[in-house]
């Protein structure tokens, strides 16, 4: 049974979580912006959009367990409750925004200059979101917190954008015809943050949500779901 102290410790860890994630991502998003810009690449400046919601989740996450041992069961649940939500819509119109950029990218045939800036980001952020993302799904497991399970949810679908950018960039790197290369892999970036949006923002609207996301189960994935349903 976990303690006041032991939950102190990883409420702690939690924010430090929320700060690292914060900082890292600001600066990741800005940088992928700014390239995904000068480049004409909807896949990097959809990617570095993205890492500005990580951004904003994080900061719910900070929010939700700043000054936790102070709440009271209600009041903690709702703030479990509204963090895990507004992360699912924020996610979700990132999805729609980044899907129509794709779609009208496709439309009129433009493709990036070059891909080099994806392939560095990606690569850069795929190790700094394994470390964050191991972090979040052991805090939220001890924490019981579907809040902090989306939040590392975030982080792993972070990383499968990563992964789609780099091999969307390796691609259109070895072979330059392949101009909707760039447009095709933002769709399926799109698709990916739409499902970890959706999943959120459903578990916040059920009526028994309660805040607890089943984390105590050794099988739990990333998303608060049990393989022994």
């Amino acid at each position: 049974m976990t303690t006041h102290a032991d939950r102190m410790t990883w409420v702690r860890r939690a924010l430090a979580l929320a700060l690292l994630t914060m900082g890292f991502n600001l600066l990741e998003g800005l940088v992928s912006i700014g390239f995904g810009w000068e480049e004409q690449s909807i896949a990097l400046f959809g990617f570095g959009v993205d890492s500005l919601v990580e951004v904003a989740a994080a900061a719910l996450i900070y929010w939700r367990f700043r000054h936790d041992g102070a709440l009271l069961d209600q009041q903690a649940a709702r703030r479990e409750r509204l963090a895990t939500r507004f992360i699912g819509i924020m996610l979700l119109l990132l999805a729609g925004g980044t899907a129509l950029g794709s779609i009208l990218q496709l439309l009129s045939h433009r493709h990036p200059g070059t891909t080099l800036p994806g392939v560095i980001v990606s690569l850069v952020s795929l190790l700094a979101m394994f470390l964050l993302w191991r972090g979040k799904v052991r805090t939220a497991a001890a924490l019981d917190s579907r809040a902090m399970m989306s939040d590392a949810a975030c982080s792993l679908a972070c990383m499968q954008l990563s992964t789609v950018l780099l091999i969307g960039s390796l691609l259109f790197w070895r072979w330059p015809s392949l101009w909707w290369v760039d447009a095709a892999t933002a769709l399926v970036v799109a698709a990916l943050i739409a499902r970890e949006g959706w999943g959120g923002f459903h578990a916040s609207l059920q009526p028994d949500f309660s805040g607890g996301c089943g984390c105590g189960h050794a099988n739990c994935d990333a998303s608060g779901r049990t393989g022994t349903n």
